[in-house]
């Protein structure tokens, strides 16, 4: 059976965490989930942008339960802003995805804290942000952790000699690759742990295929090609969906279109790459990023 929107489960009661919910498949994610009774945290760097995505909801439901929390994931101090005042408002957290992202940006750029912009967006906040949150999470029953990663991570290679692109010439798709491959070796790690220590949190991934959002602005491609090819954000948040909604998710699953190469169609579960299968990178991914930010998972 085709799976769609229309199979999501009630979500009335759920608490849900949206990063960079404020356009492109984060907010279509958000929409839906708050459609089905979730109240909604749209966590987003634009207060502006964030703003015109609460609008757009409510203006489709006005029932709807969302709300604006800043976050900035390419600042560690934004990071712990955001969780802790999470921790200290919300007594449970169902769902967090990690949905927030940078693509190809034409030239390498640093986060506040020094890390290359993609990775340290991509994957470092990310890490972070779901390590300082973790805890309420699994207080949660059936909570579940998505992150969204991309077909991208096929070409990506974890370079530890150089994860901040210091040493090498910068190529930004390359880095992009390093980083969303990043995000997939995270999730298994991240799912690995949760099991090993006893905790019921699903930790899941998925990628949109080829949908047309605002993540592709620098690609002159995609804004070639977009038009013809690309799904629509409605379409291609169904992968996030699904691995955040769908019963039957047992964590560890990776989520993206059913068609050719993977670039459209309804969602299912689907491979990834060699590399991401790779549990030593993952272990070693794990810990370096724990000492890059200074942010640990205290019980995995």
């Amino acid at each position: 059976m085709t799976w769609n929107a229309d199979q999501i489960p009630n979500q009335d009661g759920r608490v849900a965490i949206v990063t960079g919910a404020n356009s492109g498949i984060g907010l279509v994610a958000a929409q839906t989930l708050a459609s089905k009774g979730a109240r909604v945290i749209l966590a987003c760097r634009s207060e502006e942008r964030a703003n015109a995505a609460l609008a757009k909801i409510r203006k489709a439901n006005p029932e709807a339960q969302v709300e604006y929390r800043h976050l900035d994931l390419s600042s560690l101090e934004s990071v712990q802003a955001f969780a802790t005042e999470i921790l200290a408002s919300e007594k449970k957290l169902d769902l967090l995805i990690n949905n927030a992202g940078v693509m190809m940006p034409p030239k390498r750029s640093e986060t506040a804290d020094g890390f290359e912009l993609q990775f340290g967006v991509n994957h470092l906040g990310h890490q972070a942000l779901t390590a300082l949150l973790v805890e309420r999470i699994n207080e949660t029953p059936g909570s579940r952790i998505v992150n969204v990663a991309s077909q991208a991570h096929r070409g990506g290679k974890i370079d530890f000699s150089d994860l901040q692109w210091q040493d090498r010439g910068y190529k930004k798709m390359a880095s992009y690759g390093q980083s969303k491959l990043a995000n997939l070796l995270f999730t298994f790690e991240l799912d690995r742990r949760l099991k090993a220590t006893g905790h019921e949190t699903k930790s899941v991934a998925a990628h949109p295929g080829w949908t047309a959002t605002d993540l592709q602005r620098h690609s002159l491609s995609a804004r070639i090609f977009n038009p013809l090819l690309a799904m629509k954000p409605e379409q291609g948040a169904l992968p996030t969906l699904r691995a955040a909604t769908d019963p039957a998710v047992k964590g560890g699953e990776y989520f993206g279109p059913c068609g050719v190469l993977e670039m459209r169609g309804n969602p299912v579960e689907v491979g990834s790459s060699k590399r991401a299968q790779d549990t030593e990178s993952a272990a070693k991914l794990w810990e370096v990023s724990e000492e890059l930010t200074g942010v640990r998972f205290a019980s995995l």
